[in-house]
This record gives C-alpha cells, structure tokens and sequence, in this order.
C-alpha cells in the first residue's frame, strides 16, 4: 500500500542558524522557524490519527492512535541549541504519512559549548572549533551515543522490534551523531534499516570505524551547497572518508544556494527515503504487553502515552486502569 501526503499536512520546518545578543555575549544558537503552508483545523486536529506525548527531559514521542499497528521506528535528533520541539511538527507530518512509524525525538542535555563561548545550552557534545583537529575532540559524545543506544534497545527488548525496522536521523550536530552511532552499533545484528543527515558531518573520524556488517547501511545524506557553518565541503569528506571503510549506500544529495538549514523539497525526499528503508511490513507489527500483566507503573505510563492522562484523574486501584487502557485500545482497533 502506498502512503500519500495528508492534504491538510503541507507542514515544513525551517532551521536556521543566526546571531543572538544575550548577556553581552554574541553566540549561535539554533532558530526554529515554522512555515504552515496549509493550516490544521480543529476537526482535522481532533481526527489525527497520532499521538504526541512529552516526558520530562524533554523527549517527545509520536505514535500511531493504535500502537498494534506500529512496525517501525525512527530516532530524530536535534541540533545545537535547539530541542526536540524545533521538529515536532515535521515528525507529526511523517507519521501522518507513514502511520506505521513510531517516532522518539529527545532533547539533548544543556552543556556548556566552547565555541559559543562557553555559554550552556542543548547539546549532543562539545563543540571546540571548527577545523579538522577540533573535530576530534568531543566531550560527550560517547555519553550522548550510549543514550540513543539505550533507546533503541530498549524499543527492542519492550516490545520486540528488530533493529531492521529502526532508523536514525538528526540535523547538524545531531546528523552528526546518528551517523556515528548508527555505523558502530556493537554487534552486527544490529544494523539499521538507514541513517539520515540533515546538513551534517561525521564527528571524531580517528575513532569511527564501521560495524563489520554495516557497509551497506542506507545513508541519505542532504546538504545545502551554500552552508556556512558546516561546509559542503565537509559533507565531501563524510562521504569520501565512509566509502573508505567499505560504506556501499551513501548517498550525498546537494541542495544548490541552501544554507544551514532544512526546506521543504530536502524534507520530501527524506520522506521517500523513509518510505523506501522502512516499508509497511506487518510481520514485524511490535507485541503490546497485556494491560492485565502490566505493573501499575508501566499502566500509567501506557496510559500517558495513549493521551489518556485526564481520563485516568481519580482512578485508585490496578483494575481501574487495566480496564482503561483495555478499553481504549479496543477502541482504536475496531
């Protein structure tokens, strides 16, 4: 079955890089702009068939109305001094689209970056310069790397999805860090279904070295050719330092006159790339633990999940909220 574009969903995002004054300082920051080309109404708001719930920490989670259906998932990671909220509209849009997918967008942890002089904000690592030897040095990467392992593992042991139905993608720093985490998973059945960079770059290169197994990894890689921040030029090397290791399926697209940013047509081609590395597949449909075997905990928290969390005001016992989220997916599956 093919999945078409939502006519009332022609939602982009727009990231831009520009200078803020802030405490006497000036430092980049990462800017989210939100073009609604066709607005939501309210009754198509009320019929979407997703749900968005946020955690604390800032990680926002985007699922199909009825989570039986979910057979894929995709891992979307911010860049600097952004949150998971610059992509959560773009995120909502493609599971409009592909209403299979389930998508964890996390918010990185505030940290001090160098470069933009030592000011804290959100970020997968450290940033010390620009060049190639700055490059190598990345406080927090591993720590940050380890986090989205943990999340795709855990998706894997919870619910049973292979990692073959699981994808990485992320803007800038966090394209960065999919591409880097996405090739050296520890154990070669973990290889993804494909890796998207969104105007990014490969990190600590010295270090990288593919998983035995992942050469042939589908890479979409878009970048504008006019980005002054992470230059086209760099994306070259990406691409010319991974086919060196063996990487088969890299592919580079260039974006003319595009600067640091994402538009709309590099947004449809990810899109399609989606489609064609995560299929519908029914067989790999994830397994849902039986309300009535849950601890009150995982309850609540499904419960959370499902949008579910006003309906649940006032319940007490166990029993209480085995029969609303019972009762709620029976719903969503008739």
């Amino acid at each position: 079955m093919r999945y078409k574009p939502a006519s009332s969903s022609l939602l982009f995002e727009r990231i831009a890089f520009e200078r803020t004054y802030r405490k006497n300082w000036w430092f980049l920051s990462l800017i989210p702009f939100r073009y609604l080309l066709f607005s939501h109404s309210r009754a198509a708001a009320a019929a979407m068939s997703y749900h968005t719930s946020r955690a604390k920490g800032g990680t926002i989670t985007i699922t199909p109305r009825d989570e039986s259906k979910i057979s894929g998932l995709i891992v979307i990671c911010h860049g600097l001094g952004d949150t998971a909220e610059g992509f959560v509209d773009v995120a909502q849009m493609l599971v409009s689209q592909l209403p299979y997918l389930k998508l964890i967008l996390p918010t990185a942890q505030s940290r001090p970056v160098t470069m933009n002089m030592g000011m804290s904000m959100p970020a997968w690592y450290d940033i010390t310069g620009l060049d190639e030897r700055s490059n190598e040095n990345c406080p927090g990467l591993e720590k940050s790397s380890e986090r989205i392992k943990n999340i795709l593992q855990k998706e894997h042991e919870t619910y049973g999805l292979p990692y073959s139905r699981m994808m990485l993608s992320g803007f800038s720093m966090g394209g960065a860090l999919s591409l880097f985490t996405g090739m050296t998973l520890p154990n070669a059945s973990q290889k993804l279904a494909g890796i998207t960079v969104l105007s990014g770059y490969l990190v600590c290169a010295k270090k990288f070295r593919i998983t035995p197994g992942f050469e042939g990894t589908p890479i979409f890689h878009g970048h504008g050719t006019s980005d002054p921040l992470v230059l086209y030029a760099n994306a070259l090397k990406s691409l010319e330092y991974l086919k060196g290791q063996g990487a088969t399926d890299y592919d580079l697209k260039s974006y003319e006159g595009m600067q640091h940013t994402v538009q709309q047509d590099e947004i449809q081609d990810w899109f399609k790339f989606c489609q064609k590395v995560l299929p519908p597949d029914e067989s790999c449909r994830i397994k849902l633990k039986d309300p009535a075997k849950m601890s009150v905990k995982e309850l609540k928290e499904a419960i959370k999940n499902a949008g579910l969390g006003r309906q649940a005001i006032g319940l007490m016992e166990k029993i209480e909220y085995v029969k609303l989220l019972t009762d709620y997916r029976k719903k969503v599956q008739e």
